[in-house]
């Protein structure tokens, strides 16, 4: 077995020699998928769906968490709640997405979004909040300005238009 930091007389290219003449490799699938998936999460930490943890959580950047977690969040960074995930407990971030399922309440500095097949159980604030159709909320929503002190705040949410003419929408005669 070779030392830390030294390389293996087995490399990549010789497995590829080792596929083209329809030979197997020694390496297991699961190694080269957990290989893809962390290539994919690059810059991203991740809890998996076997880990547990009670207690606060801390972070910087990002963090996605597809396991269970009971206790607190907190963070400036961007928190991604995985499908597998069960969340209990305060969450306070930058911006977060949820795909899963959380009870307890989330305060949002930027941006809020409840995908289509989440639970969120708890009250919510954050500056923009987007839902999509199949998302489960029960609780209170506070959509905060997001404006600097310096700007009028009129204290309603913004409203966004869509270009598409309403007599389409609403399947109205010519």
């Amino acid at each position: 077995m070779p030392a830390m930091g030294e390389e293996s007389p087995h490399s990549a290219a010789d497995d590829n020699n080792r596929l083209a003449r329809g030979e197997q490799s020694n390496k297991s699938p699961s190694t080269t998928d957990y290989q893809k998936h962390m290539a994919e999460h690059s810059g991203r930490d991740i809890l998996s769906s076997d880990v547990e943890i009670k207690g606060s959580i801390k972070f910087q950047k990002e963090l996605l968490i597809d396991g269970k977690v009971e206790g607190e969040i907190n963070s400036d960074g961007v928190l991604t709640i995985g499908e597998n995930a069960d969340i209990r407990g305060e969450i306070k971030t930058k911006s977060i997405t949820v795909f899963g399922k959380v009870q307890g309440n989330i305060t949002v500095a930027e941006r809020c979004e409840l995908k289509a097949k989440c639970t969120l159980q708890g009250d919510l604030k954050a500056a923009r909040l987007v839902i999509e159709e199949g998302a489960t909320f029960i609780g209170k929503s506070e959509v905060t300005s997001g404006t600097s002190p310096a700007k009028s705040v009129t204290g309603r949410p913004e409203i966004v238009r869509n270009d598409e003419p309403i007599k389409a929408a609403f399947g109205a005669r010519a």
